[in-house]
This record gives structure tokens, C-alpha cells and sequence, in this order.
């Protein structure tokens, strides 16, 4: 299971970063794995995030 997030405007590559690392962290709690990231025209991120099925069932 894929799961995409996007994350706010951030104009300077250290605050991105910060972004990126704390939902990656956050995500991450939960079972998810950042498996692609990219920045939008807009000075926004948008992250993938992968997760086993079998997590999703319990198993």
C-alpha cells in the first residue's frame, strides 16, 4: 500500500528538510517508509510512502 503526502511551502532547502525529516519520522510510528520525494514549483514537497499489506491487516 502507497500513501502521498504533501508538505507545505518551504522557499529555503534547510526548512524543507526539517519538514520532510519530521513527517518521514512521524510516518515512519506508524509502519510507513519514505520511498520518493520530490519539490513542486511551488516550494512544495510531496512525499511517498510505502506500507506491507500485511500491516494494514494486523498480521
Amino acid at each position: 500500500m502507497y500513501k502521498t503526502v504533501v508538505v507545505g511551502y518551504a522557499p529555503h532547502a534547510a526548512s524543507m528538510a526539517q519538514q520532510v525529516e519530521a513527517k518521514s519520522n512521524e510516518m515512519e510510528l506508524q509502519g510507513w517508509r519514505l520511498v520518493s520525494f520530490s519539490v513542486t514549483n511551488s516550494a512544495k514537497g510531496i512525499l511517498v510512502f510505502h506500507r506491507d499489506e500485511s500491516a494494514d491487516r494486523g498480521e
